[in-house]
Formats: C-alpha cells, structure tokens, sequence
C-alpha cells in the first residue's frame, strides 16, 4: 500500500434537489478515487451536505416543516443518489451532525483563543441566496450580487469577525511560492488579484435567525454558514476528537470545488487553518459551470434533470465517459444528451465495442475460445506494443493531473490503432494458412491484450465496463495498476462470449430523455398557468370601492395592525384592521382614498372587528397602500 490519498467533493447545499450539475463535482471525485485506490493508495474520499443557513431555513418554511425534518429528507435523496451512480465515498457528511457541529465549536474557540476573532458592527451588502457579505465595489450601481446576479439588500447587525486581513501576506506568500495550490492557473490568478487588492475581515456570526451552529459562550449568534461548511473537511476526518485518523488523511490532496465557491477555499480557508495551527490542503481545484443543452440548469426550463434518467437511458459508465472526455475539467462545459449520444455510438460502439468484438469473435473461430500463447514480434507488432507504453506513461501522467479529457485521448488512439492493428495484420487470411499460425496466436494475443490495458485504464472512468471486458478475455476482475504493462495477460485463458457493450442508438427511434423532461415541464407549467386563470364571473363576485380614510390609530400590543374609521359613501362608516403599521404613520394616512374590499365576511383581529379590506402592494420589505390619482368620491365601485 502505498500512501494515503484524501479527495473531497464540496458538501452541497440542500435547498433543493440533486441535479446532474451537483452530481458531475461528485462523479469527478469518484474517477480520482478509483484511480487512486487502483494505483495502491488508501484513499478516503469525503462527501457530504451544507445543511445551515437561512436559505435552508426559508426553503424548510416554504414546504411547512422544521428545518431538520427538511435536511433529513434532502439530504437522504442526496445520498441514495450516490448510492445509484455507485459513488464510492468513504464517508457523507451532514453539518447538521453533532459531531460536526462540536467540532465547529472546537475550532472557533482555537481562533478566538488566537486573537483572531473580535465582536464588531456589521453593516453592508447581502446576497441571502449566496449568504454571502459583498462590499460597494461588488455589487456595482446596479446593487446585485455578483455571483448569482440577484439583488442585494442592506443589512446591520452585531457580528463576530474573522481578522482575514491578518493573513493576506502569508496568503500572497503561499500563492507565489506555491502556484499548484490552486488550479486551474487562471483560477489562481483570479484570487491572486484578489489578494493584491486586500482582504477585508470577515463577519462569521449571524443575529437575525437560529438555524445554524451556535457561537461558543454566545449562543444568541449562530455561526456563518460557510465558515461552518468549510470545516467538514476536518471533521469527517476525526478532528479533534480521532487524532489519530485526522493526522493519518490530512492535509487533503485535492478540494475539488465550483469556480463559484473558489474565494471560500483559495483564501478563507486557508486563512482559517492558519488561524488554528493546522497544515493547509495540498491543493484545490475549481472546475467551471455545467450547462445542459446550451442552457443554465433551471427547475423552470425543465434541465434540472435528475441524473437517474439519462443513466437509466444509457447506462453509468457511457455518463460518466461522455462528462470526462467531452468536458475539459476546470472550464465551463455543456452537457449535451446529442453529443452523448455521438460519444456512445462513435467512441464506445464503434471504435471499443468493436475491437472486443472482432477479437472475440476471431479468438472463436481460429483459436476455440482460448487465448492464445504468444510468439516472436514483427514490426507492426512492435508498433503497437510501442504505442501501448507509451500510452500507459501519458495515461499516468494525465490522470495525475486531473486531465480527464486528454487521458482519454490517449486510451482511444490506443483503441483505434488496435481496430486498424486488425486490418493490418488480417487474421481472417493468416487462419486459412496452417504455416502461419504462430503468427495468427501473436496477433490474436496481442488484441486480447490491448483490451486488458485499455479495460484496466478506464476502469476509473467505465469501472463497470472495465469488469465486463476483463470477464470477456477470462479474467476474474480488474486488476490494479501494478499489472498496468505490457506482456502480463496469461495465455489459456477462456474467452466470455455476450451481448455488445453498447449498441448503437438509433436516432430516428430515440426517447430523448431532456426532451420529455422539456415536454413534461411546458405540460406543467401549461397546467400551472391555466389554473391561475380565473373566469369574469370570479372576478365579477368581488366588490371593490373608494374608500376614504378618515381615522387611524395603532392598536395597543400589536406592531403591524392599524384601526382605521373609513367613509364608504352610501355603505357608510366602517372600520377596518389592517397591517400596515410598520409602514405608515397614522396621521400620513388622514386623507387618503384607498381601495377597499368591501364584500368580506367580517372578522375580529386583537379584539376588533374588521368589516372589509385595503388592496396594497408588495415590493420586497416594501408595502404600499394602493389610492387613487383622481378625486373621485367615496364609494365609487371599481370595475
């Protein structure tokens, strides 16, 4: 065994469901595991759910339940979802775990114990979706949040503070002298800038909510949600309570993160360890925005597909192929289900379905199932043993560097060139010539082998492809790397006969699982806007009128409810409760000709009746009272 290898996913954000966005970070993080665990290392692969915060919470209130009940659902749908694309994490962390949350405690009290916490007045930008600080140069003139182009409001509250700008020059220093911590290069060049523009300390408590891990010896704040997300790298791990485990897997090798998170994991985190004395991760490395069919994932445009059902269409590993060969990691890629249907029908059934056929199929006929012995090498044989090492070295090579794409180049030149290797050597004529067969058995070898290399390379990427390929020329399972060169499949080994790996999709024929999913959400959305609609008849059933506003009065013990004395013209004097007092002024109300509802049932709020009600309108926090620009006369109907 060889060392040990720590490589985790981001833990995602659970205010909505899993999507084959959040699934390609986690597909990615299994590939390195795989091919770690391969290689010989003892790899701990970590994954997990954010489960804080207020968007959480506001999501948790919108479907009525407790906040718990809420993570305790969508984090399960997280999980069985790795369970079905056969992710293969050590472990799933939840920040809502108690042992997590201890450790949260833990390490916040080892910063404030360093002098680098401090309690402070925070008043500023915030984006609620991204819970995320962002200063005037940020959010520009327009005041939206630059990371998901929402508006932002203006918050001011007590907070503790992170002292970040403490750490800016040994971040700068870790940077220059350190230019693989962060990748890709034009990652760290973004947070470079960042640094040479400086950092400003960091708000790490919240007020004005509860769902969260409570502040150490101030429970009335709850800690800020990435803070407390960033650290489940280290609890998962046994920090601080198995030191053992935690000194054995950390410092992790690889975070690998959203481009939209960099700054958390370039710059606060980094700061964080350094505040509590602890070694920083070896690297992390932020990949860009998958996009499906051109278009940014969306519940409302029917692509937030749930991974499932293009597996289920055509299978895991041809998934898992398309988004590491297609998608160059760490830039912005599409996920296109007609390009992978290309990916399928030209790499993994043309060029790989191929070659295992042919060989089997000539293994059959000139040699009765067995793999034969092999004998002396000519030079087209030489040929492709010398491309074979060649391709295993940039295998190796690339993978080390997480370049998926370009690792997958290499096996396919290897898998075409034993397609042509075939029309090279021609078996079909070496078996009709008794004389030849040493040479016929070099050949058939020779094939049987370029499928046992090339099974063994993709088995990270394909691992149930792989395991079929290796059944096919005999072998039990795959192996591991050790066995990666050339000459090492023994001959006399029987060949398993089955159906082709991956048949060729007909197009004219084809269920296109986004376009169901696109038809399915215009049916519902169709649905959804014809039961808004309501008849004349409905409309004609309400009975609006003027009504002027001739007393108002807030009514004791309660902060939103006003009494106001209204004339209705010939419906006379009524009184109306309304909830308006936390935006208006009693007396800036005397006057004012309002729209009422005046056909309700009557109802008693705070002990007074309410015999109707005022139309207002909604912009944010904002509320107005709807009136009129023209005097016209209490009563008057509105139609």
């Amino acid at each position: 065994m060889k060392d040990t290898f720590y490589v985790t996913t981001p833990i995602y954000y659970i205010n909505s469901e899993p999507h084959i966005g959040s699934a390609y970070t986690t597909i990615v993080a299994d590939v390195v595991a795989r091919y770690k665990r391969l290689d010989g290392y003892d790899v701990f692969f970590l994954t997990g759910t954010d489960e804080h915060g207020q968007k959480v919470l506001q999501a948790a209130e919108a479907r009525n339940m407790s906040p718990q009940a809420f993570c305790d659902e969508l984090a399960g749908k997280f999980q069985k979802l790795w369970k079905e694309l056969k992710i293969t994490n050590n472990q799933f962390v939840r920040t809502t775990d108690e042992i997590h949350m201890n450790t949260v405690q833990h390490f916040i009290k080892k910063m404030k114990e360093n002098g680098d916490i401090y309690k402070g007045q925070y008043e500023g930008w915030y984006c609620v979706p991204c819970e995320t600080f962002w200063t005037e140069e940020d959010i520009g003139k327009e005041k939206i949040c630059p990371s998901c182009g929402r508006e932002v409001k203006r918050v001011k509250e007590e907070n503790y503070f992170f002292r970040l700008s403490k750490y800016n020059d040994a971040l700068l220093k870790l940077f220059r002298e350190n230019p693989n911590f962060v990748q890709p290069d034009f990652r760290r060049n973004e947070m470079l800038k960042i640094l040479e523009g400086g950092l400003r300390d960091l708000s790490i408590t919240r007020t004005s909510f509860k769902w969260g891990v409570p502040m150490p010896d101030d429970p009335e704040h709850v800690i800020y949600v990435w803070v407390d997300a960033l650290i489940n790298y280290i609890s998962a791990i046994g920090y601080p309570h198995d030191m053992e485990k935690f000194e054995k897997y950390w410092p992790a090798d690889v975070h690998l993160i959203g481009k939209e998170i960099n700054r958390f994991h370039s710059l606060i985190w980094p700061a964080m360890l350094m505040s509590a004395g602890l070694p920083l991760p070896k690297q992390v490395y932020a990949h860009g925005w998958l996009t499906v069919n051109g278009q940014k994932i969306s519940k409302s445009l029917g692509n937030a597909i749930d991974p499932r059902e293009f597996v289920k269409t055509y299978g895991n590993d041809a998934v898992r192929y398309y988004l590491l060969k297609d998608i160059q990691f760490g830039r912005d890629g599409d996920f296109s289900e007609e390009n992978l249907i290309t990916r399928i029908n030209a790499d993994l059934a043309n060029d790989l379905g191929n070659l295992l056929h042919r060989t089997q199929a000539m293994i059959k006929k000139f040699n009765d199932d067995i793999i034969p012995e092999p004998y002396e090498n000519d030079t087209v044989d030489k040929g492709l043993i010398s491309l074979a090492k060649k391709t295993v070295t940039a295998y190796k090579e690339y993978m080390d560097k997480l370049k998926f794409t370009q690792a997958l180049e290499t096996i396919w030149e290897l898998v075409k060139y034993g397609n042509k290797y075939i029309d090279l050597t021609e078996p079909w004529k070496l078996g009709k010539l008794p004389d030849k067969k040493e040479r016929l058995n070099t050949v058939l070898y020779n094939l049987a082998e370029v499928l046992r290399l090339v099974s063994l390379m993709i088995a990270p990427i394909m691992p149930d492809t792989a395991n079929e390929i290796f059944k096919r020329i005999g072998k039990q399972a795959v192996e591991n790397f050790e066995t990666l060169e050339w000459g090492r499949l023994e001959a006399g080994l029987s060949i398993v006969h089955g159906s082709p790996l991956f048949p060729r999709i007909d197009l004219k024929e084809h269920r296109w699982v986004s376009r169901v999913s696109e038809e399915s959400a215009s049916k519902k959305a169709e649905i959804e806007e014809t039961a808004n609609l309501i008849e004349i008849r409905d409309f004609a059933q309400v009975e609006l009128r003027i009504g002027k506003i001739l007393e108002a009065e807030k009514i004791k013990k309660s902060k939103k409810l006003l009494k106001l004395q209204i004339d209705l013209g010939d419906l006379g004097r009524r009184q109306i409760v309304a909830g308006i007092a936390q935006h208006y002024e009693p007396e800036k109300l005397i006057g004012l000709k309002v729209v009422v509802v005046t056909n309700l049932k009557p109802a008693r709020l705070m002990g007074e009746e309410s015999k109707g009600m005022l139309l207002a309108a909604k912009d944010g926090q904002k509320l107005t009272v709807l009136t009129v620009h023209r005097d016209v006369e209490p009563g008057a109907k509105i139609s």
